[in-house]
C-alpha cells in the first residue's frame, strides 16, 4: 500500500503534464494460491474477466483520479511489458521512454519522479534562439 500512496502522490503532482493509467494484471497473491500475509484484500485467482474487473474496482479506490484498466485473461499486457508483479513505465507518442525495474525489488517510484521532474524542467526552460544577421 505504501507504493500505491507514493504512486498516487506522483500522479497528483504531475497531472498537468502526464496522464496516468494503472493496468490491473493477474493477482500476484491470490487468496486461493500464494497468500501474502500483508495483503490488504483477499482476492482469489481470477477465473474470468468479470473476476478481474471486480478486483480492479478495489485498485480504483486506492488510486483515485487515475484511470484503471484491466489486462486480458490471456495476460497480453503483462506479457508485453513484463509487468508481473508491478512495473512503472512512461510512454511518449507510443514509445517507451522510461522502463522501471520489475517489482517489488526493482520498483523505484523515486526514478519515476526524477524522470518527470527532468521532463518538467525541459518543458519550462525558455529556448533562446540567437540569430546573427
Amino acid at each position: 500500500m505504501a507504493r500505491l500512496k507514493a504512486f498516487q502522490g506522483v500522479v497528483q503532482q504531475n497531472a498537468d503534464i502526464a496522464d496516468s493509467v494503472v493496468v490491473y494484471i493477474e493477482e500476484a497473491h491470490p487468496s486461493d494460491g500464494w497468500i501474502s500475509t500483508d495483503a490488504p484484500y483477499q482476492i482469489p485467482t481470477h477465473r474470468c474477466l468479470q473476476d478481474r474487473l471486480n478486483a480492479a474496482q478495489l485498485m480504483h479506490l486506492e488510486v483515485p483520479g487515475c484511470l484503471v484498466v484491466v489486462d486480458s485473461m490471456e495476460n497480453s499486457s503483462n506479457t508485453a511489458y513484463g509487468a508481473y508483479f508491478d512495473r512503472l513505465y512512461i510512454l511518449q507518442e507510443g514509445k517507451v521512454v522510461y522502463q522501471g525495474g520489475r517489482g517489488p525489488e526493482g520498483y523505484r517510484i523515486s526514478e519515476l519522479r526524477d524522470w518527470l521532474d527532468h521532463y518538467r524542467e525541459k518543458m519550462v526552460k525558455p529556448r533562446n534562439l540567437v540569430i546573427h544577421v
